[in-house]
């Protein structure tokens, strides 16, 4: 059974890696540990080294054009375990916890896309996960020839006339594609954006505490990210925990570069020490 404590640690120890060492796989367990203690990811662990030494079963190296890793991908993580995107309950939060992802074969597609990047490099192909809004894709390059590709809707190949409806159905009939919407994001990007889906569904059903509890977790892998600080801060204080607020929001002072923000939250500080007193 792994504990909260060792689920802790886990991401701990992520929060130190350079981002280019960061199992995602390992460190979304964990997160998924989190949620759901005490739950043994040994089984979890397994499945993913199944997935990985199916993958290495079926690639060919005589073929291995990037139309057959796309395919290959395909046929295990689709076809043979069954993943694909939840679209009838999309909200449901077990879609972003990679355990109940695991369980149910069903996830958003980020959660998914993790299962695509962790089995990808596992062959040393070239993915990277993208900073496309509202929906995750992953881009697999193979020399000068690439693909964007949909986790979500089982691996299908996205064309610039997908990727163009697909935005404007999140962002609304007015968003056009832009050159940072294919930009790479980070490994802690990834995780960052899987757990800002919990984070933001607390938030819409206004448990505080919980959406706290998501940053907290979010902080030990992305101990230097102001960003969570902040909104860390600013949560705290609106719960009443004027203390811990304060020591969250100087926390953003000592991280940020950002002087607009410092002014502001200086500005703030003082007046949580006020009350305090």
């Amino acid at each position: 059974m792994t504990s909260d404590a060792e689920a802790r640690e886990i991401l701990r120890r992520t929060g130190d890696l350079p981002d280019d060492e960061i199992d995602l796989a390992e460190a979304a367990l964990a997160l998924g540990a989190l949620e759901r203690p005490n739950t043994d990811l040994g089984g979890y662990r397994r499945h993913i080294q199944a997935i990985v030494a199916d993958l290495a079963e079926r690639a060919d190296p005589d073929a291995d054009g990037l139309e057959d890793r796309i395919a290959s991908l395909h046929a295990v993580i689709g076809e043979r375990h069954g993943y694909s995107g939840d679209h009838d309950t999309y909200d449901d939060l077990q879609n972003a916890n990679m355990l109940r992802v695991i369980d149910r074969r069903r996830g958003l597609p980020v959660a998914l896309g993790i299962l695509y990047l962790h089995a990808a490099r596992s062959r040393g192909w070239a993915m990277v996960g993208l900073n496309f809004p509202g929906h995750f894709l992953v881009r697999i390059d193979k020399g000068p020839v690439r693909a964007i590709i949909d986790p979500f809707n089982e691996g299908q190949v996205r064309t610039v006339v997908d990727l163009r409806d697909l935005l404007k159905a999140t962002a609304g009939s007015a968003a056009e594609l832009e050159p940072e919407h294919y930009q790479p994001v980070s490994n802690r990007d990834v995780l960052l954006r899987l757990q800002n889906n919990i984070k933001l569904r607390h938030l819409s059903a206004h448990d505080v505490p919980k959406a706290l509890e998501v940053l907290s977790g979010m902080r030990l892998f992305a101990p230097h990210e102001p960003a969570l600080w902040r909104e860390t801060g600013l949560l705290e204080a609106h719960a009443g925990n004027l203390k811990d607020a304060i020591t969250a929001l100087e926390t953003f002072m000592a991280l940020t570069g950002d002087e607009h923000h410092r002014h502001q939250t200086a500005s703030l500080i003082q007046q949580l020490k006020k009350r305090l007193n």
